[in-house]
């Protein structure tokens, strides 16, 4: 037995701005689309948006749990990782554009790989990496 794929679901308050920023930011296609849910495909990595826009907790008394699944606190909570090869020319594409989290750098991790974060218009954090080569190269890839 051994898993062959995931699929990152990432919840968002705008279906339409979060479709365009995977679409017009990241290189994504836009594969499949209804209302509520957005199926985004580069490559052979498949990402999900389904709508969290359920406003209905802020009224509901003490004695209705939050119950739909769909809250709108829900949006901005997920993150998912992206692994790839020419992480550093994603890298130099993206940088530009200000959508790069944190420190706005690409790094190699104690962890054996090199990445850099983003945050989609929600702040989903999508981290793209690359396994560093194990015989030496990995400097020579990165100059």
């Amino acid at each position: 037995m051994k898993l062959l794929q995931a699929i990152p679901a990432l919840p968002v308050r705008d279906q339409e701005r979060s479709t365009a920023f995977y679409r017009d930011r990241l290189g994504f296609n836009v594969a499949f689309q209804n209302e509520g849910f957005t199926k985004l495909q580069r490559d052979a990595v498949e990402v999900h948006l389904w709508v969290a826009n359920d406003e209905s907790w802020r009224t509901r008394d003490g004695t209705c749990p939050v119950v739909s699944g769909a809250e709108s606190f829900i949006a901005g909570t997920h993150s998912c990782r992206i692994g790839m090869d020419g992480v550093d020319e994603l890298y130099r594409v993206v940088q530009p554009l200000g959508i790069v989290h944190s420190n706005g750098q690409i790094e190699d991790t104690p962890w054996g790989t090199r990445e850099f974060d983003v945050t989609d218009p929600d702040n989903n954090l999508v981290t793209f990496f690359e396994r560093a080569p194990t015989d030496g190269r990995a400097a020579a890839n990165h100059a």
